[in-house]
């Protein structure tokens, strides 16, 4: 059988095993092995099975040998341990109190301080999902008790957990430069403007919205006592720390981003302790919690690396370049072409899941167009954050939905999130039209 037919008969039953929701490491993993072991079975006429069995094995072994032994991966349960660890010591949280009560007096300042508090809390933890899930166990309550609309209330923190995917540490970064062998440094930094674009984007959906209706957010009356607001923004000294360790560390060349996530979590472990908000259950906790949720990611891309050996064995992803490039599709088309292909996947895969699957195919791709790799890593990740809050699944919207008491449907809160869909075009499109948002801070780091 021709290679190329082999391969794509092998994509198309990796994509009707994830729709069918098998787990994505499993499908990748073993739709790959499977096809390899066809394509040396078969290879010379035939189907001989003691031919192919050594080169798969081999083949298989040797990818996840290389993914196992990669120097960047061991920054993944760092950064995980370091996101548990400032939850669990209220680090993450003491950022929405203070933007609370430095915001009331805004209109919709405390939805703004929920973007913000979700922007802290993914920036530190890396996880838009997590973020979610504990937000919006807080401040969504919060806001419904105050008389906000339920739309406004639930949509603000939707749509503030996806800005861990762009602020720095980032585990879909950390796997994008892994899997495309660029810099976790330069990513990390090239995330920067572009997530707090997003965050001030965010900032200005909610205030023209309450601007326009001002019985969306009733003004928070509570009188503040002397300091407060003093106080609470001392309280957040330990976030700016950590922030300033991962971002002024690697800016300034102290340390390497794998550095920086070793020396963070071992800094929010002794401020937890100094601080007595971090007792030896929490920490193990935090252990267990860590040790899952990286076996979730290791096993992920375990899977996505026999994958992408899959794809250069069979030629799927040269292939793919010859047809773009025969038809002559332009640039902004080919990107039109990407956003869609990403947001119709974002129905039925989590983010990581998208990018491992599409990466092997768009890189080449990209790379034949001569745009940066690393300008190009902040437009996927831009994409992946868009495909959280898109309808009609958006996994941010239904862990929203499901988290919040009393709560609130699912349709409501997409329609809250239509506004700042809105927004996040506007970035995405200034991302793509001006790079240089992007590779500013990479590119004075050199």
């Amino acid at each position: 059988m021709d290679p190329l037919i082999l391969g794509l008969v092998g994509f198309a039953c990796a994509l009707l095993l994830l729709m069918l929701r098998v787990p994505i490491a499993f499908t990748l993993a073993g739709v790959s092995s499977a096809f390899i072991f066809l394509f040396f079975a078969m290879r010379t006429g035939g189907f001989d099975i003691d031919r192919a069995v050594g080169p798969t094995l081999s083949m298989v072994s040797a990818n996840t040998f290389d993914l196992v032994h990669s120097y960047d991966l061991s920054m993944i349960p760092l950064f995980v341990l370091l996101g548990h660890i400032a939850y669990h010591t209220g680090i993450t949280t003491d950022i929405y109190h203070a933007a609370r009560v430095w915001l009331r007096r805004l209109p919709g300042g405390v939805a703004m301080a929920s973007v913000f508090g979700c922007g802290g809390f993914s920036a530190i933890t890396g996880s838009s999902i997590a973020c979610a899930s504990a937000m919006g166990k807080i401040c969504v309550p919060e806001m419904l008790r105050m008389g906000y609309d339920k739309r406004l209330a639930t949509s603000t923190v939707a749509v503030g957990g996806t800005l861990g995917s762009l602020i720095p540490p980032s585990v879909l970064f950390i796997v994008y430069g892994i899997f495309t062998e660029m810099s976790v440094n330069r990513l990390f930094l090239a995330g920067v403007l572009p997530g707090l674009l997003s965050l001030v984007g965010f900032l200005l959906v909610i205030y023209l919205w309450v601007k326009k209706n001002p019985d969306a957010a009733p003004y928070d009356c509570k009188t503040l006592e002397h300091g407060e607001r003093r106080r609470a923004a001392i309280k957040c000294w330990p976030a700016l720390l950590l922030f300033s360790i991962i971002i002024g560390g690697i800016y300034g060349g102290l340390f390497t981003a794998t550095e920086a996530a070793a020396i963070s979590a071992f800094c929010a472990i002794v401020i937890g302790v100094i601080q007595k908000r971090l007792d030896w259950q929490q920490f193990i906790q935090s252990i267990k919690e860590t040790c899952i949720q990286t076996t979730t990611i290791f096993f992920i891309a375990a899977g996505a690396k026999v994958f992408v050996g899959f794809v250069a064995l069979t030629g799927m992803a040269p292939a793919l370049v010859g047809v773009v490039e025969s038809a002559e599709v332009s640039l902004w088309l080919l990107l039109i072409m990407i956003a869609g292909v990403y947001l119709l996947l974002g129905m039925f895969l989590d983010p990581l899941g998208i990018m491992v699957l599409t990466l092997p195919f768009l890189v080449p791709m990209v790379e034949g167009y001569g745009l940066d790799l690393i300008w190009f890593g902040v437009v996927v990740i831009k994409l992946l954050e868009i495909s959280l809050i898109t309808p009609p699944v958006g996994l941010n919207v239904f862990v929203i939905a499901s988290v919040t008491k009393p709560s609130v449907a699912v349709y409501d809160i997409f329609m809250g999130v239509g506004r700042f869909l809105i927004m996040d075009i506007i970035v995405l499109i200034a991302i793509i039209a001006f790079p240089i948002i992007s590779l500013l801070l990479p590119n004075g780091m050199m």
